[in-house]
């Protein structure tokens, strides 16, 4: 059951109603109940005992950790390591079994083999596996070092780990700071109800209207990328991008707003990506829960350890203070975007594409930034001018879809025969001849795409200044009005639904 499905917005109207109709002692039953029905409603509903595995297990780790005391240190970092590497186990099953099969497969193969050595395995993969999985992990290293106190109810920790809106794609929840309200009650309030529905038809138009039109012309290209070289590669790349920060943001829309309506206050995932001026800013802006979890939870941790310590002090009188430590830092940031990539996917397109590359992006960066400033300085050129700041804009978004082309790309092969066929061919002249019109949309469909997008990076600028959404409330009655019924009945009307068509799953969806 897609969150863009009528069945969908029917499941979550009367949710919405009867949660503020009963008793507040019960809504977090409630939507527990909710959580678990949507659970069963979206696929195989025996998948459903893997989030409760996980639950289960954390809830033991949880309560163990709060009984152990202090003074007991191995004993509790026994209880930790156990609960983590259960969660990580399942979550290495699941998702990354064949990954290490292949790459094995691979290896012999370069050393003479002509078979295949072993068969891949299939397993059917839960909802928001790594989502909640990470979250949970969240809350026990979080009662470990004390941070958070043990949840003692079961079933609230269950609601915690699989509420149905986060479970999705997202975000990333921490415990310490968003755990409790999901148990608070919630009286009703007219204004973070109809703000949290504002918000779902925000995200309901970057979805339907933008991202599934954009997706058309992404499917044709990639899949026939020898047919559309050159221009059309760039071309689709570009698109692919904004398809994915439509999907995944239009998406995060719709989960922040339905969870606004019921009282409860999900942290941010997106904050206008596409206006950093460097790759370390994108992922500051760009699926923020996880980059917060990855330096929260591995990269100080790695920081920490006996071995990056010894290494950082090595490397400091090798290479003087400042440079010693910085390359000890660039060695666990490896690590840091390996993790990055194979989270996304058991798939060396993934590594490379959303973990490695920008590792060495932001490696390059650090090294180049004093050389590139000394000769901004002697070019006379204003290092923190509008200029420079635009150009560093579209430098960021360039290499951003030089990883994108990388995660869409069918497999790692592809993606490299993508980009030689990219470079290869000089076809500008597709670009406006009338070309683009053969890649599964008409002119009418792609003039709605093209002003769609000018509309989205509007908004995007007013953002920066001001909540949107707080200059639509200060606007007259009747112009909040005409802007929100504006926006309900583009969607109605420009979106891509209805008979005969099923919008395709979010993204992030199967992460």
């Amino acid at each position: 059951m897609g969150i863009t499905s009528f069945y969908f917005l029917c499941f979550f109207a009367a949710l919405l109603i009867l949660y503020y109709l009963i008793p507040h002692r019960f809504q977090w039953a409630l939507l527990l109940l909710g959580s678990v029905a949507y659970y069963l409603l979206s696929g195989n509903g025996i998948l459903i005992l893997y989030p409760i595995v996980s639950v289960s297990v954390c809830y033991a780790g949880g309560r163990l950790l709060g009984a152990v005391p202090a003074e007991q240190a191995a004993r509790r970092r026994a209880i930790l390591l156990v609960t983590i590497l259960i969660n990580v186990g399942i979550l290495a099953v699941l998702k990354y079994v064949n990954f290490g099969i292949y790459t094995i497969d691979g290896i012999a193969r370069l050393f003479g083999s002509e078979r295949t050595l072993i068969e891949g395995v299939d397993f059917l993969i839960p909802l928001g596996v790594s989502f909640y999985t990470f979250s949970l992990l969240g809350y026990v290293i979080d009662v470990y070092y004390g941070i958070a106190g043990p949840q003692r109810h079961y079933l609230r920790l269950m609601l915690y780990g699989m509420y149905f809106p986060a479970v999705i794609s997202g975000p990333i929840l921490k415990y310490r700071e968003h755990g409790e309200q999901f148990f608070s009650p919630h009286a009703f309030d007219y204004r973070l109800v109809t703000r949290g529905l504002q918000r779902m038809a925000w995200g309901l138009f970057k979805k339907l209207v933008i991202a599934e039109r954009l997706g058309v012309l992404v499917d044709t290209v990639y899949g026939d990328y020898a047919g559309y070289p050159g221009a059309y590669i760039w071309f689709a790349t570009v698109c692919y991008a904004f398809q994915l920060y439509t999907d995944f943001s239009g998406c995060m829309d719709i989960v922040l707003g339905m969870s606004e309506s019921l009282g409860i206050m999900l942290p941010e995932n997106f904050q206008t990506p596409f206006l950093a001026k460097s790759i370390s800013e994108y992922w500051r802006r760009w699926h923020i829960t996880l980059g917060v979890w990855m330096k929260e939870y591995v990269f100080y941790p790695l920081l920490r350890t006996r071995f990056f310590t010894n290494l950082n002090q090595r490397w400091r009188q090798k290479f003087g203070k400042k440079r010693g430590k910085q390359y000890a830092t660039f060695a666990a940031m490896f690590i840091l975007w390996l993790t990055v990539g194979i989270w996304h996917g058991g798939d060396w397109k993934f590594v490379i594409g959303s973990g490695l590359l920008h590792w060495f992006y932001i490696v390059m960066e650090e090294l180049l930034e004093q050389p590139c400033a000394r000769i901004m300085e002697r070019c006379r050129i204003d290092a923190k001018g509008r200029v420079v700041g635009v150009v560093r804009i579209v430098r960021t978004f360039f290499l951003v879809c030089i990883g994108d082309l990388f995660f869409r790309a069918a497999s790692l092969g592809d993606a490299f025969a993508m980009l030689g066929g990219a470079v290869s061919v000089w076809n500008p002249s597709v670009l406006w001849d009338g070309s683009l019109l053969s890649l599964g949309l008409e002119g009418e469909e792609l003039a709605v795409a093209g002003f769609s997008l000018l509309l989205l990076w509007a908004v995007s600028l007013l953002q920066q200044q001001k909540p949107v959404r707080e200059r639509i409330a200060g606007m007259p009655l009747p112009a909040r009005w005409l802007v929100w019924y504006a926006l309900v009945f583009a969607v109605i009307l420009l979106g891509c639904y209805g008979p005969g068509y099923s919008a395709g799953e979010f993204i992030y969806q199967g992460f």
